[in-house]
């Protein structure tokens, strides 16, 4: 195996610079067993892919992603694209040899999902590695979590709580945008943040879900076509004669679930919870004990060891910055923290090792389907008054 592996990435926008940062980042800071070099970036419009290849770090562009994808310089295909292409282009790259990282959801569809995760099983038996990009798995307080429900500490898990909050839609007359066409998107806050509340949690748990009662709504139907643009959202024109376009997604999901070992959940995804930035947080109760992480305060976990004698028993605030953390000896001296892409940078790790390994990488394009059978069976019982579904 050359000891160089070539990224090839399909779309520039936001994920695909969090992606760029992370294949720059991660072998100045991780010893990698493949130095990644990012060899071509592909977009259709010719000027901005260009100016996103220099801005980015890319040796080259091109305008169609399939010309990408056949190119015999391209060992790696990383799609950063909305969801109505992830099928068509992971497919294409597993079917030519090449490794697949792939943002999440894995497709729009779960019918989609199964015809990725099928490829990525045949192409793992020729040593073609498949990765679904669920990041959050990556955050050093999620993965300490993950350490401590594994060795037991909360005991058998009981309850589950999980809420994935934004509010950059909240304004009625923030524009139009590919989020809000389920043609693209597949789905709204479900798809974009319940998708992150779904694995993480099964992951967290070492369970799956097995059944939920959903409830969906879409708060604001129509939005303008033209207007400032900022982050996700912005500010669109307002006027009579402002053309609007019809939003077809989810604004706010809501559901309970079932989880294969007992457990139950309740979760909630939504962009319109005002004042809200980015606040994922998951809470899981054990019975010895429970764990609570807010991505708002991405550093610190809360574990509360009921172990312990009742006079000492309380939430204990750990600020996960030791080199004994997960991932955390690459990085800063304790108490120095760590940010929303450094998620990015730790996957990029973990999947370049098991490529080098010649190893499955988790999560899985199988991991992915399992995320969107969850996603289905919510958006199936919402359209049927709430009815109990079985993933």
């Amino acid at each position: 195996m050359s000891d160089v592996l070539r990224v090839g990435m399909v779309g520039y926008a936001f994920m695909g610079a969090a992606h760029a940062q992370a294949w720059r980042n991660a072998p100045r800071f991780f010893d990698l067993p493949l130095t990644p070099d990012l060899t071509a970036v592909a977009g259709r419009n010719p000027d901005a892919v260009s100016a996103a290849a220099e801005g980015l770090g890319f040796a080259s562009n091109e305008t169609d992603w399939r010309r990408l994808v056949e190119r015999d310089d391209i060992d790696l295909v990383d799609v950063c694209t909305p969801g109505d292409s992830h099928a068509e282009i992971a497919i294409a790259a597993l079917q030519t040899g090449k490794h697949v990282l792939c943002e999440k959801p894995l497709a729009n569809t779960v019918e989609e999902a199964e015809q990725m995760a099928a490829a990525a099983r045949a192409a793992a038996e020729r040593g073609v590695w498949a990765m679904c990009g669920f990041t959050y798995r990556r955050t050093p307080a999620l993965a300490l979590a993950r350490r401590l429900v594994d060795a037991g500490r909360i005991g058998d898990v009981r309850q589950v709580r999980a809420h994935y909050l934004q509010d950059w839609l909240h304004d009625p007359d923030a524009p139009m945008t590919w989020r809000l066409d389920k043609a693209k998107s597949g789905s709204g806050a479900l798809g974009d943040l319940g998708a992150h509340l779904v694995d993480t949690t099964q992951w967290l748990t070492g369970q799956s879900i097995t059944g939920v009662s959903a409830i969906m709504e879409t708060f604001v139907t129509s939005r303008p076509l033209s207007g400032e643009r900022s982050g996700l959202g912005g500010h669109g024109d307002v006027g009579a004669d402002v053309p609007r376009g019809d939003v077809t997604v989810d604004d706010a999901a809501l559901f309970t679930a079932r989880f294969s070992d007992g457990a139950i959940g309740t979760f909630e995804a939504t962009r319109f919870a005002f004042g809200r930035k980015n606040a994922l947080r998951i809470e899981i109760n054990g019975t010895n004990g429970s764990l609570a992480f807010d991505f708002e305060e991405n550093n610190l976990l809360q574990f509360f060891d009921g172990t312990q004698p009742i006079e000492e028993q309380g939430f204990r605030r750990i600020l996960v910055t030791e080199p004994e953390h997960p991932y955390l000896s690459a990085w800063w001296p304790p108490g120095h923290g760590l940010g929303y892409e450094h998620g990015f940078t730790h996957q990029v790790v973990d999947l370049v090792d098991a490529i080098a390994e010649n190893r499955q990488p988790t999560p899985s394009f199988d991991d992915g389907l399992s995320v969107q059978r969850v996603l289905g069976a919510v958006e199936n019982s919402a359209a049927r008054e709430s009815a109990w579904t079985t993933v």
